[in-house]
């Protein structure tokens, strides 16, 4: 199994990114693809998640400004960021879930917002 992340980058405040990753060698369609993000010294926290169901989830803190979307048919994900601030800095995580597998997750992908 490969969880594949890309799309980081250096980025000043207000500015915009795409972040995606692609899922292979799974031997089902994951229930669930999401993005989770990490800075030195914290817990790793949920950004947004998408299952196959439909139902999307984001955390508050990025409401209105990211949107998750994903390809079932090639296992992809996505993270549209916009109106990027400081403080979303830090490094981005695909995680893929697959009901009687487990999680999988990418190795991140280095998000810096700064002028």
């Amino acid at each position: 199994v490969q969880v594949v992340e890309s799309g980081g980058g250096l980025v000043p405040p207000g500015g915009s990114l795409r972040l995606s990753c692609a899922a292979s060698g799974i031997p089902y369609r994951p229930y669930a693809m999401s993005w989770y993000r990490q800075d030195p010294g914290t817990q790793r926290e949920l950004v947004a998640r998408a299952t196959t169901g439909g139902e999307i989830k984001y955390a508050d803190s990025v409401k209105g400004r990211f949107t998750i979307s994903r390809d079932n048919a090639s296992n992809t994900v996505y993270l549209e960021m916009n109106n990027l601030k400081p403080e979303d800095t830090a490094v981005y995580f695909c995680q893929t879930y697959v009901i009687g597998e487990g999680a999988y997750w990418g190795q991140g992908t280095q998000v810096t917002v700064s002028s």
